[in-house]
């Protein structure tokens, strides 16, 4: 069984007691399973649970986002770069027909779903014991989000770029990105899963899934920051935080440029049978 997390002035700080060495352990998982399409949180309940250890708690995942933001900025750099150096120009020679500034505005509509839901759930979320977190909950949403997959693997055309992409894209794929607010659902996964359902290619509905998903990580992962040190986060607890942070961050950028190998040359199958079969081990372990 999951051990209870603890708790500093509400927020769910269980990564603390865990120590340094368990938590680069969960950074390592977090790390490979934030960025692909297979729930990170998940894996942070369900990794612990087998380990007989305590919950890191949901701040531990919200923050450890950071170091997959810079796995993806640093992978998509280039396309980072080209998306604000074009919308800059295209401010400048008022041409709001160019590729890139479309692209910025999508970015930032498929952001809006994700930030106003993120408030409103906000405390339901950061609370200690949320019932969003029970695995009951994410083993249910592993095997929604696995047969959602595969119907997308099945009806998508796999014929779309990302400089194709419309607003109406963008907005889709944002709204999707709020399901990543329930656990076991992932924001790869459900934007991903989108973007397949807009006849994206595989590698270029990944492109755009991260692409637009920069804001909404970042803002969650500094958010949970700030949540910290609201609650006043002791030293020992930063320090452990930043080992899971620089652990992370190493392997979100591995998963991010194994992912994208993957969808290259193969399909979104054996994301989609692992989901299944995780979904079903999670409401195992939930139920004994």
């Amino acid at each position: 069984m999951l051990m209870s997390g603890a708790c500093t002035e509400g927020v769910d700080t269980g990564f603390v007691a865990l120590g340094a060495a368990k938590v680069a352990i969960l950074g390592v998982v977090q790390g490979i399973t934030e960025l692909m399409p297979i729930s990170s949180t998940a894996h942070m309940r369900l990794v612990p649970a087998i380990l007989g250890w305590q919950d890191p708690g949901s701040a531990f995942s919200a923050t450890m986002q950071l170091a997959a933001l810079s796995a993806v900025v640093w992978y998509f750099w280039a396309d980072v770069r080209a998306m604000i150096g074009g919308t800059l120009t295209a401010v400048r020679t008022r041409d709001f027909s160019s590729d890139h500034f479309r692209l910025a505005v999508g970015v930032v509509l498929g952001t809006i779903p994700i930030v106003i839901a993120g408030l409103l759930l906000s405390p339901i979320l950061n609370r200690c014991d949320s019932p969003l977190r029970g695995l009951p909950v994410i083993g249910v949403a592993c095997l929604v989000m696995g047969a959602l997959l595969a119907v997308a693997e099945l009806v998508a055309r796999h014929e779309r770029k990302v400089e194709d992409m419309r607003l109406r894209d963008a907005v889709i794929v944002g709204v999707a990105q709020v399901g990543a607010l329930i656990p076991g659902v992932s924001r790869s996964g459900s934007t991903l899963t989108a973007a397949l359902f807009r006849s994206f290619t595989r590698e270029e509905a990944a492109r755009f899934s991260f692409i637009l998903g920069i804001p909404a990580i970042a803002l969650a992962g500094l958010h949970e920051v700030a949540t910290l040190i609201h609650a006043h986060l002791d030293s020992q607890g930063w320090f452990i935080l930043a080992v899971g942070l620089v652990v992370g961050t190493i392997s979100s950028f591995a998963a991010l440029w194994s992912l994208m190998r993957i969808l290259e040359r193969f399909s979104t199958w054996p994301f989609t049978l692992y989901r299944i079969v995780l979904g079903a081990v999670v409401l195992w372990v939930s139920f004994h």
